[in-house]
């Protein structure tokens, strides 16, 4: 997924709107963007969303963005009513608040069961702190994993978290890189947290660029406005692809060495794998059609 749309689920306006912006994911938000008075409201919402979804999804498999809910923290006394709303009809993915350490990831397995998680780590200095421990004992639901910046600037009492040209300041770089590394080390997708600026298309494309560039492979987005951007940006260009092409052929065509030249350039089996996940990526977004199990 390169766009997933944050949504509040009380807000069915703003919910429509965001199933046809062309966002890869559109996550119905339970937690932070719905007040508590309208929290009974927004389950609902949800609820019916996802029994009506369901019935189309089978009736026209592929045409739907893929709905991911956010529930309330485990610790909070709305994450059991959120459950309650979606045991009928399952969303695709959970999303999950606030994850410190794998025993958050364990205590909702217990909960639902086999459902696809997308875990948000770093909200809270010891969310940052602990961060790597989630690739330790990785669990089989979690799909993906991204951090949370407005709650980490509140959490440590920050006044921005950007510096005057747009750059990540210190703290929320290193949450970003460790929820990177982490990410990579649990073999599951890193999703870049959210352009709060949504109304500044050009810093949304620099900061995608530098997360594309880094090796995320997605990003939260807060603005139907923003999907474009970030879609354009984590698709792979033709330049890449071909470059990509290039570097496998060379391997195929000497396949017992550890090393290659393209174009005066050497490159070894590490940048094998990256160009077969980037043919891959390119396959899943249409942009080629080739089978993703002929770049493996």
């Amino acid at each position: 997924m390169r766009s997933l749309l944050l949504v509040p689920a009380n807000d069915t306006t703003r919910v429509e709107q965001a199933l046809n912006s062309g966002a890869d994911a559109v996550v119905l938000d339970l937690e932070d963007s719905v007040p508590f008075s309208d929290k009974a409201r927004a389950r609902e919402n949800v609820r019916a969303l996802l029994h009506e979804r369901g019935g189309e999804a089978q009736a026209s498999p592929g045409r739907h963005p893929e709905l991911i809910v956010r529930v309330n923290a485990l610790d909070e006394a709305e994450f059991n009513a959120d459950l309650v709303a979606l045991l009928d009809n399952p969303p695709e993915a959970l999303m999950l608040p606030k994850v410190c350490s794998i025993d958050c990831l364990d205590r909702l397995m217990r909960h639902v069961g086999p459902v696809p998680v997308i875990a948000i780590a770093g909200e809270t200095p010891m969310g940052v702190l602990t961060m790597p421990s989630l690739a330790e004992q990785v669990p089989e639901t979690l799909i993906g994993l991204t951090w949370g910046l407005g709650d980490l600037a509140a959490q440590l009492g920050a006044t921005t978290s950007r510096d005057d040209d747009g750059l990540l300041t210190d703290p929320f770089r290193l949450a970003r890189t460790l929820c990177l590394l982490t990410a990579r080390a649990a073999n599951v997708e890193p999703i870049d947290t959210v352009y709060l600026r949504y109304d500044d298309p050009e810093g949304l494309r620099a900061d995608c660029a530098a997360a594309f560039r880094d090796g995320f492979t997605g990003k939260l987005a807060i603005h139907a406005d923003q999907v474009p951007v970030i879609n354009d940006a984590f698709t792979p260009t033709d330049e890449q692809i071909g470059k990509a092409r290039e570097i496998i052929a060379a391997f195929e065509q000497r396949p017992r060495s550890g090393l290659v030249s393209v174009n005066g350039r050497l490159y070894d089996r590490p940048h094998l794998i990256r160009a077969r996940r980037l043919l891959r990526r390119a396959a899943r977004y249409g942009v080629i059609e080739e089978q993703v199990g002929s770049f493996s």
